[in-house]
């Protein structure tokens, strides 16, 4: 089974960083796809980036290519998304998510999600 813990969020300024982590309290967390997806208020749910079981393929949206990093370290269960140089318009809900199978930028294709973490920057 997989359950998903995010890290707290926060408030940011405008060009500064932050790094969201989320756990599985799980025993086989290797062998999800994992991936970041974030809603901003009156928006759809949109796909920020994913990684793939190794951690070896991983993609990002337009939006944050460039600017964030996911990384995930599967003997701590745990990946990452490291955000730099944010803009008022990455203020989202921030969640992780995980799936068995192959990589998609689809969130209705991922059964596993964290609770999800505000992030907004704002100066």
């Amino acid at each position: 089974q997989v359950q998903l813990v995010e890290s707290e969020g926060g408030l940011v300024h405008p060009g500064g960083s932050l790094k969201l982590s989320c756990v599985d309290s799980g025993r086989t967390f290797s062998l999800y796809v994992t991936a970041w997806f974030r809603q901003a208020p009156g928006k759809e749910r949109e796909f920020v980036s994913l990684c793939s079981t190794s951690g070896v393929s991983i993609k990002y949206a337009d939006a944050v290519k460039g600017r964030f990093t996911v990384t995930r370290d599967n003997a701590k269960n745990t990946v990452y998304l490291q955000m730099n140089d944010l803009t008022p318009e990455d203020t989202a809900i921030y969640y992780c998510a995980a799936k068995a199978g192959a990589s998609t930028q689809d969130p209705r294709m991922y059964g596993y999600w964290g609770q999800g973490t505000q992030v907004t920057v704002s100066s």
